[in-house]
Formats: structure tokens, C-alpha cells, sequence
């Protein structure tokens, strides 16, 4: 039965936190008389009752240059969003994701004796592990997506719940091919290879053009052999159409957005490392999954990452479950060897896709309400 006012304080910084939030928003309102949101989210926490402080496109920068040119604005914002908090103290403060921006606001407002949860954990099971230290200080209670995160966070005492994934509650134990073809306008007969390079630019430009070398030496060995390629926004379409134009050719679709339904109507994907690989995980497609970067930056990523694996499905498996191509591994030649077999239905396919359905199961926890549990709980102390 729901119960009393809740006044929660909340900040995401792009549109996947202001989707995490408006589902945990929509859950705490059932369990609540009244909630009163307030803090920095996007449309969809808007229409579960947010009043934003500030656009949410202003937290919404990428990147090394990026946030310093932009740093005098993100300061004060924060000071503004403390501050606010601090003269009015909600029941509970909510961060989601954003730990560059969250942390510090969070450790400011844990001080003044305000709840603080965190929602999606940084990524210190992979890399800069010392930042547990800084969580510890800064958050009362940290929501994990992932089962396997959790382990660090108990070994230092932060507590912490794991509430499962979002897009496990979402998705349903089996993607329906013929339909997805046919909302494509595709034929429902046929094999299809989905090749999807990335959202960023700099994404597409590494691994777009030996994607498409790698479906050409595919399509050689199969002509009736087609792919699909979604592009993320408008920009990454233009890019891609460039490509394209170059390997007249070659059967390739391209089509604006819709990266699910393009999974859910292919046989098998070739992808970039990524959420979008929990997502093929989910929709039950067999995977290969690529990566490059420039040449600095993966020496930094080889000297700073403390896990052996990049993929998703590996991480959540723990084995080396997909292929995954990296760096100067990442070669057209590589991606077909590894993509034939998977459209042929072969062993090692069978076995990706068992797996998936034990990931998917495993993921599945009714992600909001044990979110807004957890945060009931702490907020009533």
C-alpha cells in the first residue's frame, strides 16, 4: 500500500540515466502518497513529476577537451544543484551514472547528512579500482545492474543492492525474426548479417570501413549473403552513406536507427564493443565483437584495465564466450573467419545463445521495483 510524501533529489546526466530514473521514478510513485522530484533529468523523468534544475543536454559532454572547455558551467551548476539541497534537504538523493559529475555533489550532500544512493556503478571492476575509496565517501547505498559488481563494493564495505537490468525486464526470452523483417520491409527467407560499428564518429571511422571489408570477403564466399547496417543518428548516416558509395555492389541496407530491430531480423552480428552487446545478447543473436581505438589510448586501456575481458557477454559468462577482435586483432580477414561459422549455425552459435538465455535469466530481477525498494529503504533509514 502506498504510503506517505517522499521528496527525492535526483541527477542524470544523459538520455540513458533519464530512462534508468523514470522507471525508479514510476515505481516510487506506487509506493508513495506523494513524490516530489526535483534536480537535473531529461523528458521521461519530466513526465514522472521532475522539475529540472537545468537542461539535461548541459551535463551531456563526451570526451577529454569537451568537459574542460565546458568546466566553469559544470561548476556551477553543481554548486547550484549543492547548494539548492543543502537549503532544502529531500528525504533521499538519487545520482544515476554521470560519476565524474555525481560523486563530488554526492559526497557534499552524504556530509550534510542527506541519503545518498547511486545508480549504475563505474566501471571499477575493469579499470581505476581506486576509486572505491571516493564511492565509500561519497554514497550510502549503490545500485548495481550487473550481479558480478557487487563483489567489490562488499569486500570494501559500501553497501550495496544488486537490482538487476533494465532491458532484461524488456526484452522477451525470444526476438521474433519474421517480424522484425518485416517491419525492415525485408524478406522473410534469406541470411542476414547485421554490422553495427558504433554510436560515435570516431567509432565508425575505426571499424566501419573494415566491417565492410569484412562483409565483402563473406558475401564472396556467399553471395546470397546480405547485410543490414543501422546507423545511430543522422550524422553517423551521412558517414556511413560515404562508405557505402565507394562498394556500390556490395548488398548492404542501410537504415536510420532502429539497432534493435536490425539484431532482432539478422542471423548473426558483427558489432563493436559495448552496451549494444548485452543488447544482441538479449535479442538471442551469436556475435562477433570488434574494437580500435587510437593507438594512446589503447595503451592507456592495456596499462589501466584489470579485467580480461571487454565484451559484456564474456564479463557476465566469465569465458571467453564471444570472439571478441581488438585492436590489431581487429582485421577484416579475423571478423569473417570468426562470423562464417555463426551463420552456419555451427556449435560454437548454439552454445552463445544458451548462454545468452542464462544471462538473460540471470539479469531479470524486475529492475525498477527493487530499485525503488532499496531506496524506500534508505530513505526511511
Amino acid at each position: 500500500m502506498p504510503s506517505g510524501t517522499l521528496r527525492i533529489g535526483i541527477l542524470a546526466g544523459e538520455a540513458s540515466g533519464d530512462i534508468l530514473g523514470s522507471r525508479v521514478l514510476a515505481a516510487l510513485r506506487e509506493q508513495c502518497d506523494e513524490l516530489i522530484v526535483e534536480g537535473i533529468g531529461g523528458p521521461l523523468m519530466e513526465a514522472q513529476g521532475l522539475r529540472s534544475m537545468f537542461p539535461m543536454d548541459r551535463l551531456s559532454v563526451i570526451g577529454f577537451v569537451e568537459p574542460l572547455k565546458r568546466l566553469p558551467e559544470l561548476l556551477r551548476i553543481r554548486r547550484s544543484v549543492f547548494e539548492h539541497f543543502r537549503d532544502n534537504p529531500p528525504d533521499l538523493f538519487l545520482g544515476i551514472d554521470a560519476p565524474d559529475f555525481n560523486l563530488t555533489l554526492e559526497r557534499k550532500l552524504k556530509e550534510q547528512g542527506i541519503p545518498v544512493g547511486h545508480l549504475v556503478s563505474p566501471s571499477v571492476w575493469a579499470w581505476r579500482r581506486r576509486r572505491i575509496h571516493k564511492i565509500k565517501r561519497s554514497v550510502d547505498l549503490m545500485l548495481c545492474l550487473f550481479p558480478f559488481e557487487t563483489r567489490i563494493y562488499e569486500e570494501h564495505g559500501v553497501p550495496v543492492r544488486y537490482v538487476g537490468h533494465p532491458l532484461a525486464d524488456e526484452l522477451p526470452n525470444r526476438a521474433d525474426t519474421r517480424a522484425a523483417r518485416s517491419s525492415l520491409g525485408l524478406a522473410s527467407e534469406g541470411q542476414i548479417l547485421a554490422l553495427l560499428p558504433g554510436s560515435r564518429g570516431g567509432e565508425v571511422r575505426m571499424l566501419a570501413p573494415v566491417f565492410l571489408q569484412a562483409a565483402r570477403l563473406l558475401w564472396e564466399r556467399n553471395p546470397r549473403l546480405e547485410f543490414l547496417l543501422p546507423a545511430a543518428n543522422p550524422a553517423r548516416e551521412l558517414e556511413l552513406q560515404k562508405l557505402l558509395a565507394e562498394q556500390p555492389d556490395l548488398p548492404v541496407t542501410l537504415i536510420n536507427g532502429r539497432s534493435r530491430e536490425v539484431m532482432a531480423a539478422s542471423d548473426a552480428i558483427l558489432l563493436a564493443s559495448g552496451t549494444a552487446t548485452l543488447e544482441a545478447a538479449l535479442v538471442k543473436r551469436p556475435m562477433v565483437v570488434a574494437y580500435r581505438m587510437a593507438a594512446l589510448s589503447w595503451w592507456l586501456v592495456l596499462r589501466l584495465a584489470t579485467t580480461p575481458f571487454a565484451a559484456l557477454p564474456n564479463v557476465l559468462s566469465g569465458r571467453a564466450l564471444v570472439p571478441e577482435l581488438l585492436q590489431d586483432a581487429a582485421t577484416a580477414e579475423a571478423m569473417a573467419a570468426e562470423a562464417q561459422p555463426l551463420l552456419e549455425g555451427a556449435e560454437a552459435a548454439r552454445e552463445q545463445i544458451s548462454a545468452f538465455d542464462e544471462i538473460h535469466s540471470e539479469l531479470r530481477r524486475d529492475y525498477a521495483h527493487r530499485a525503488a525498494e532499496a531506496l524506500l529503504e534508505l530513505a526511511r533509514g
